[in-house]
């Protein structure tokens, strides 16, 4: 199977509605050209769930400006001031997740686990209408797993067979989220034959990768 799609092809495999993950840390390992090319087709209703909010011009943070978010699952938005003007005007709502919680919700996802059991969050609003689980006379909160239908991957360098790795802080979010969707879209900053790439430094194998846009 040729994995090897356009931007345009991989935007249009998202329909009105759809929940999907970005990989990206300050749009640092974002999917830019697919960004745009959602963007451009404007798919409405998206649920995004994602490390933080971008720029007002930048990562995800386009997508917001542009109103096709209506739900964001992030930890944090204070770099684009539009995702604050949108939550407080009620034009979109924002789950406020503490990153670590957030990056384990997304690996109990991905690898089947019920749930995540964190103190996180104890005594605060994070923690209304959550169920609690006690373990030894420690009160925990019990924080569900979360999937997508699509995860939309920024990698450095990926092979046509999927394989892909990452540079420096690249990787954040993007490895652990590749799991955790039925639809998985890497945009590859470098585009090689499959076997030049040395396994011992492959992140996020191909069979977890559905497409590759370039």
């Amino acid at each position: 199977m040729d994995k090897v799609i356009s931007f345009e092809k991989a935007a249009g495999l998202v329909k009105d509605g759809a929940t999907i993950m970005f990989g990206g840390f300050m749009a640092n390992g974002t999917a830019e050209g697919i960004v745009d090319a959602l963007v451009a087709i404007n798919v409405q209703n998206l649920t995004i769930i994602c490390n933080d909010s971008g720029y007002i011009d930048r990562g995800v943070g386009k997508l917001i400006v542009n109103k096709q978010c209506t739900k964001l699952i992030t930890s944090h938005i204070g770099l684009n001031k539009e995702t604050g003007r949108q939550m407080t005007a009620g034009e979109i709502e924002v789950v406020l997740t503490p990153q670590g919680t957030l990056v384990e919700q997304i690996r109990a996802g991905g690898y089947g686990l019920g749930g995540v059991l964190t103190r996180t969050g104890i005594g605060t609003l994070v923690a209304d209408g959550k169920q609690t689980v006690d373990v030894d006379g420690v009160t925990y909160l019990l924080e569900k797993p979360l999937r997508a239908d699509f995860a939309i991957l920024g990698g450095s360098l990926v092979d046509k067979a999927g394989n892909i790795t990452y540079k420096g802080s690249t990787n954040n979010f993007n490895n652990v989220m590749a799991s955790a969707a039925d639809i998985v879209i890497v945009e590859a900053e470098e585009l090689v034959e499959v076997g030049q790439i040395d396994p011992n430094i492959v992140i996020t194998p191909g069979i977890f990768v559905d497409y590759i846009a370039k």
